[in-house]
């Protein structure tokens, strides 16, 4: 089998509304990586593919046929203090705030303007997850 260089088996396709203005949030608030992107002849993104750390995403415009279809993605990141604080100043809204979780990660949500849910996640220790009641 064969898969582009940076890719996985698995990677999220993004249908969002306005995906300049999306992309630029997941440069700013995500420090994502645009790697290429084509255009519809209407000048909109047909498809753009990112990196965040070490995972591939794509994300195309919405349109008639492809509807936005929100998700929820958990990212880790080094630290998920200042994480949320550059996903906030760029738009997003916190439905939950950092705080340290049972499974040793440090974590908080937002939702962004397309209503995907982003939690944000910091690993406290290294090794696998093991939940504390």
């Amino acid at each position: 089998m064969f898969m582009p260089p940076g890719f996985t088996t698995l990677t999220p396709y993004l249908i969002v509304q306005d995906a300049d203005a999306y992309l630029e949030f997941l440069i700013n608030a995500f420090a994502a990586e645009e790697i290429a992107t084509s255009r519809r002849p209407d000048g909109s993104i047909s498809n753009s593919r990112v990196r965040i750390g070490n995972a591939m995403l794509m994300l195309t415009q919405s349109d008639d046929f492809l509807k936005v279809m929100p998700a929820a993605y958990y990212l880790y990141v080094e630290n998920a203090d200042a994480a949320m604080e550059r996903a906030v100043e760029n738009g997003a809204c916190v439905i939950m705030p950092v705080d340290d979780m049972p499974y040793q990660d440090r974590q908080g949500g937002v939702k962004d303007s397309q209503g995907n849910i982003w939690w944000i996640s910091q690993r406290l220790v290294e090794g696998p997850y093991t939940a504390k009641n």
